[in-house]
């Protein structure tokens, strides 16, 4: 059986996690030309973080103060099989190439979600570029509860203070409501180049144009292909289950309850720790759901999560 390569691998992110960093691969490399996320390998008794912290000291001239673990990826190369382990890098010290010298033959910022103005890039990097499209928020509508008007309303105040990814949940409604209530909110979110997702009805995401699906973990259980949508994702609850969205080749998973809700008071919900055991080594982006509030990011992200799925607080 060949042997893992363990990689630690930086997505070093600036403008307020708009963009990121991508490193040209020196002369003399395998894949010499290529770009790709700063980082490398793993050394025999080294953390993950110890290792990134210290190639980005040794390749970029850096010292790195903040950084969370994101998503781990494998990869088969011609010449190794690698596990790539996503750290997301938000602040550092030193200015790059000063303190010391770029050991790449070159270094360019790319914005999220746009078409990478360098290339070639190298093959594993392709999931992440896309996850790195993915917004750390979203809400999640309920205008059973609300109203339609009022919901609606919320939306455009939303997304007017930047959101830009919706689920449009609302399974209390008859099927007739709910798809009017979908029109009009996903053109209102298209308006602002928003993503929109239906909850469990593929028809519907269709219908009032979408961009993807949301699959509930029911029929996340029951999927043998992924639906053939642009963004697709299920909720969750077991690691197990993550890892099959990961399998079916799924953009993202929600995972909760992280904290208890005014829905479920029952539910003590799984706690930060328990989160970030069931997420380890996840190769999707997940999101934390479950009480959160937009003061919630910042935890969720240092305890593995790419960001936090509101119903309420958004």
């Amino acid at each position: 059986m060949t042997p893992v390569v363990e990689v630690a691998a930086a997505v070093m992110l600036r403008a307020h996690g708009q963009e990121f960093l991508l490193a040209q691969r020196p002369p003399g490399k395998v894949y010499a030309g290529y770009w790709e996320f700063p980082g490398g390998k793993v050394e025999s008794g080294e953390r993950i973080r110890e290792a990134l912290v210290r190639e980005l000291h040794e390749e970029l001239g850096i010292t790195v103060t903040q950084c969370s673990p994101w998503l781990t990826r494998v990869f088969t190369y011609p010449h190794a099989t690698v596990r790539l382990n996503f750290w997301r890098v938000t602040a550092w010290n030193g200015e790059m190439g000063i303190t010391a010298p770029i050991e790449h033959s070159d270094i360019a910022w790319q914005r999220c979600g746009a078409v990478a103005s360098v290339t070639p890039i190298l093959p594993a990097n392709d999931p992440i570029l896309k996850a790195l499209a993915l917004p750390t928020c979203m809400a999640i509508s309920h205008s059973e509860q609300t109203g339609e008007e009022a919901e609606l309303a919320r939306l455009a105040h939303a997304l007017s203070n930047g959101l830009r990814l919706l689920q449009i949940r609302d399974k209390g409604l008859i099927r007739e409501k709910r798809l009017a209530f979908a029109r009009r909110a996903t053109h209102l979110a298209h308006q602002h180049g928003a993503i929109v997702l239906v909850n469990d009805d593929a028809e519907m995401a269709h219908e009032v144009g979408a961009d993807g699906l949301h699959l509930s973990s029911a029929a996340l259980a029951t999927l043998t292909e992924r639906p053939a949508f642009p963004w697709v994702g299920a909720s969750c609850h077991r690691a197990d289950e993550i890892a099959r969205a990961g399998a079916l080749g799924l953009d993202y998973a929600l995972l909760g309850p992280v904290a208890q809700t005014p829905t479920h008071p029952e539910q003590p919900g799984l706690g930060w720790a328990e989160f970030a055991q069931r997420i380890a080594g996840n190769t999707l982006p997940v999101f934390a759901l479950g009480g959160m509030a937009k003061g919630d990011l910042a935890d969720a992200q240092q305890h593995g999560a790419h960001g936090i799925a509101l119903m309420r607080g958004w």
